[in-house]
């Protein structure tokens, strides 16, 4: 009788250790860096950002409204667009064309919700999503993170 229990013992610890490494691998193959297009863009560097915008001081007035947004100059590559959605929800993006390697030209300029190079490549970007606006194909807009709290936003990568 002994020897039946320690064979169910010994059993029962090598189906629980295989669970466990299961389990784990589950895990590991589950968790994906979620940066997708954005890794991949041979055009761009991920710049260091890290700005705090004080809604409450007048140049950053403009993002207190929805549908209102302003640029930072000397920030990110290029420069950065700061877009408020609903007064909740608010985007960033670099202002370097994602789609050639920064130069004289490719600083983008806002019209409305549009980012457009003036490089002659006709590159227009959303800058609500980031995405191209004829080509879903080509690399969107750099995302940089933005984060209301109070009457700051914060915006990092």
């Amino acid at each position: 009788m002994p020897i039946l229990l320690y064979f169910r013992h010994t059993i029962f610890t090598v189906m629980k250790t295989k669970l466990y490494i299961l389990i784990t691998f589950l895990v590991l193959i589950a968790c994906k860096k979620d940066d997708g297009v954005r890794n991949d863009n041979p055009y761009l560097v991920d710049p260091l950002v890290n700005l705090t915008l004080n809604l409450n001081l007048p140049e950053y007035n403009p993002l207190k409204f929805p549908g209102n947004s302003i640029t930072i100059n000397h920030q990110g590559i290029k420069g950065i667009v700061i877009y408020n959605v609903n007064n909740d929800l608010y985007t960033a993006f670099e202002l370097s064309d994602p789609n050639h390697t920064p130069n004289s030209c490719s600083r983008m300029t806002i019209e409305g919700i549009v980012a457009s190079c003036p490089c002659n490549d006709d590159n227009s970007y959303d800058i609500v999503t980031g995405q191209h606006q004829a080509d879903e194909n080509l690399y969107p807009m750099l995302q940089y993170i933005a984060t209301r709290t109070g009457d700051n936003i914060q915006i990092g990568n």
